[in-house]
């Protein structure tokens, strides 16, 4: 329409009964737009909501390990990451020390590259090897 007046712009509005809405206030002239206001609300609202919809949470879950797990246990919670990184999760896993087995970090390593070796198929290490006190974690994620 052009550059109106914003008291025939508000006449105009007003005999389509309709409102008049800035769309562009820092412009100069401002834009403002002749529509229903509550219905455009609703619209957006009903956008937010499907968007919402659509969106993944990924989880992260925990396994958590001893340093003299067996191998039958070692292959069943691998089994287990596996489902979770197939399911779109991410996989925390700690190996704990519990009392003087801190003295053995290198059992812990070979324990950790083991289950890296094995999850190679399934999804990638997101975050390396980290020793967080009395623990080793480290992070995979889906490929």
């Amino acid at each position: 329409m052009g550059i109106v007046p914003t008291v025939d712009a508000l006449r105009m509005a007003r005999e389509q009964e309709l409102d008049l809405v800035e769309v562009s206030p820092k412009t100069n002239p401002p834009v403002c737009k002749i529509m229903d206001y509550g219905k455009f609300k609703y619209q957006l609202a009903k956008k937010a909501h499907e968007a919402k919809k659509k969106q993944t949470i990924i989880q992260i879950k925990e396994m958590k390990l001893g340093l003299k797990i067996e191998e039958h246990d070692l292959t069943f919670k691998v089994k287990h990451m596996k489902e979770f990184l197939g399911d779109g999760h991410k996989v925390k896993v700690i190996i704990m020390f519990k009392g003087r087995e801190v003295l053995h970090l290198d059992m812990g390593e070979k324990l950790a590259q083991r289950i890296i070796e094995s999850m190679k198929d399934a999804g990638t290490m997101e975050q390396k090897l980290k020793f967080d006190g009395r623990n080793i974690v480290m992070i995979f994620a889906p490929l």
